[in-house]
C-alpha cells in the first residue's frame, strides 16, 4: 500500500509535465512510468534487499527471480494512453508473489484516491472497507470490460469474442486500466472481465484483489489462472463465469 501510494504521488505530480515516447506500436511510456517505478523500487529494496523485483519500465531484475523466495511485481502507470490525454482510469499495481503463489496487492487509483488491496486469506478492501463482488449470475444482464492489444485486428480471436459479448451481454467498457477492471469486478462495479493481450504487472495485484473478494478468474481455457501468462476470464461468479466463456469464448475456440 505504502509502495502504491508513492507511485501515484508521483503521477500526479508530474500529470502535467511529462515527456512521451513509443516502446512500441501503440504502446507509449512517459518519464512520469520509469520516476514512479524507480521510487517503488528504491522503497521495496530498503526494506527487502533480498526479494526480486520485475517492473514493466526498465527490466529491473526481469523475469521473475527463481533464486528469490519473494518477488515483486509492479506497474508502475497502468493505463499509460489515459494518462497522456488526461482521462481518469490509470493506476499503481503492486503485487507480491512468494514462488508461484500471489499472497499481496494493492491497486492505487490517484485521481479518485481509492486504494483496493488484499493478502492472501484476508478480505478484500477498498480504503480499508471490506468490498465483495456483484451477485451477477448471466451474460444478459452483465456489464463486462475487456482488454484488446494496442493492434487489433478485425479478424482476430480477441474482435470475436467482443463481437460475442457485444451480442449477448447488458453491454462492454473498455476502460484502459487492467487493474482497476480487475477491482472494478472485485468491488461489484463491473461483473466481468476478459482480457488475453496483457502482462503479469498489469494483473497480478488485482487477480489476488479479486480472489480474497469473493470473484473468480481463470484462464480462458477453464484452468487455473497463472499470473506470468495471463489470458483470462474474470466474472462475479461461477455462474456467471460458465455463461460468459460458453457465449463469448468457447465458440471462437
Amino acid at each position: 500500500v505504502r509502495a502504491a501510494r508513492l507511485g501515484g504521488e508521483i503521477l500526479l505530480d508530474k500529470r502535467t509535465s511529462f515527456s512521451t515516447r513509443e516502446k512500441g506500436p501503440n504502446d507509449l511510456v512517459t518519464d512520469a512510468d520509469i520516476e514512479s517505478q524507480r521510487a517503488i523500487h528504491n522503497l521495496i529494496k530498503s526494506e527487502f534487499p533480498d526479494h526480486g523485483f520485475v517492473g514493466e519500465e526498465e527490466n529491473l531484475d526481469q523475469p521473475l527471480n527463481q533464486d528469490c523466495e519473494f518477488n515483486w511485481i509492479v506497474d508502475p502507470l497502468d493505463g499509460t494512453l489515459n494518462y497522456v490525454h488526461g482521462l481518469q482510469s490509470y493506476s499503481v499495481s503492486v503485487a507480491l508473489s512468494r514462488g508461484d503463489q500471489l499472497i499481496a496487492g494493492a491497486v492505487f487509483d490517484p485521481v479518485l484516491n481509492e486504494m483496493f488491496a488484499a493478502s492472501l486469506g484476508s478480505a478484500a478492501t477498498l480504503n480499508g472497507n471490506i468490498i465483495e463482488p456483484s451477485s451477477c449470475q448471466r451474460i444478459s444482464e452483465s456489464l463486462v470490460v475487456i482488454s484488446l492489444p494496442g493492434k487489433t485486428n478485425r479478424e482476430s480471436v480477441e474482435v470475436k469474442r467482443m463481437l460475442s459479448l457485444v451480442e449477448n451481454c447488458r453491454s462492454i467498457r473498455r476502460l484502459g486500466s487492467a487493474a482497476l477492471n480487475l477491482c472494478y469486478v472485485a468491488e461489484g462495479r463491473v461483473d466481468g472481465y476478459l482480457a488475453t493481450s496483457v502482462s503479469a504487472w498489469d494483473v497480478a495485484a488485482g487477480a489476488l484483489i479479486l480472489q480474497q473478494a469473493g470473484g473468480v478468474i481463470r484462464q480462458v481455457t477453464g484452468s487455473q489462472f497463472d499470473f506470468q501468462n495471463p489470458k483470462f476470464l474474470a466474472a462475479a461468479s461461477d455462474c456467471l463465469w460458465e455463461d460468459i466463456s460458453q457465449t463469448a469464448i468457447e465458440p471462437n475456440n
